[in-house]
C-alpha cells in the first residue's frame, strides 16, 4: 500500500448541517418548504446536481405546495443552483465538524509511507475551503471534487484519475469512503477500500456494503494494516 484515497461528505467531516442550512436558505428564496434533515442524509453523496434536483422534486411534491404549470424540478434548477453555490460558500464549514478520530488515522496513514488524497463528489470550489477552515489541508498531496473530472464516484474514473495524480497502480491504492459510491468506483478501478461505520450511505447499513473491511473510525488502520505487514 503506497497511498490512500479519502473520500470528504461523512468520512472525515460531518456536512450534514452545511447542506441542510445552505438548502433550507435556497428552498425559502424560492417560496418551498424547508427539507428535513433525514432527506438530506439520504440523498447526500452523488453530486450536488443529485442533491438539488432530488430535494426540488420531493419538496414540490409536498401537499401543500400549490402545483404551478411549468414549474417544475428541471426548470427551477438553475435559479436553485446559483443561490445554492452562494448560500453555501457563505457558511461553508461553519456547521460542520470534523468526526473524531480523522486527525489521528490520517497521522497514521502518513507514519505508514502512505500519501493521501482527497476525492469528493463535493464541487471542489466548496471542497477545498472546507478542508482547509477544518485543519485537513495539509494532509492531502491532491485534492479533487466532483466538478474536476468527466465522470463522478461511482464511476471509477475519478479514482484512476487520483491514482495518475499520486503516481500508484490502483492496487496500492486504498480507498477509504463511507458509501456504496466509493465502495463500487473502488471495485470498478481496482482499489481496495474501506468504509467508515458512522457516514451517510444513502440511509441503508454500510456493513452490507461489499469492501474490504468496515471502520468505526479512521483510527481502526494501524490495525487492520498489520494484517497485510
Amino acid at each position: 500500500m503506497k497511498a490512500a484515497i479519502i473520500d470528504l461528505d461523512g468520512t472525515m467531516v460531518d456536512t450534514l448541517g452545511d447542506f441542510e442550512e445552505a438548502l433550507n436558505r435556497t428552498l425559502t428564496d424560492l417560496a418551498l418548504p424547508q427539507v428535513s434533515s433525514d432527506l438530506v442524509e439520504r440523498t447526500v453523496g452523488k453530486g450536488s446536481e443529485h442533491l438539488i434536483l432530488t430535494v426540488l422534486r420531493y419538496q414540490l411534491a409536498l401537499p401543500e405546495v400549490k402545483v404551478c404549470e411549468g414549474r417544475s424540478a428541471e426548470t427551477l434548477y438553475e435559479a436553485a443552483w446559483t443561490r445554492y453555490q452562494q448560500h453555501y460558500l457563505a457558511i461553508n464549514g461553519q456547521f460542520a465538524n470534523v468526526y473524531p478520530g480523522v486527525v489521528e488515522g490520517l497521522r497514521q496513514m502518513q507514519a505508514n509511507g502512505l500519501t493521501l488524497a482527497c476525492l469528493t463528489n463535493k464541487p471542489l470550489a466548496f471542497a477545498t475551503p472546507l478542508l482547509a477552515e477544518k485543519g485537513l489541508s495539509g494532509f492531502f498531496a491532491v485534492t479533487f471534487g466532483g466538478d474536476s473530472f468527466e465522470r463522478k464516484k461511482p464511476d471509477p474514473l475519478p479514482l484512476l484519475k487520483t491514482c495518475e495524480a499520486l503516481g500508484t497502480s490502483p492496487a496500492q491504492t486504498l480507498m477509504v469512503g463511507d458509501s456504496s459510491n466509493d465502495a463500487q468506483a473502488a471495485r470498478a478501478a481496482g482499489c481496495p477500500v474501506v468504509l467508515v461505520r458512522y457516514g451517510y450511505n444513502h440511509g441503508q447499513p454500510v456493513d452490507a456494503v461489499d469492501a474490504d473491511g468496515h471502520w468505526d473510525d479512521l483510527r481502526a488502520f494501524t490495525a487492520w494494516h498489520r494484517q497485510f505487514e
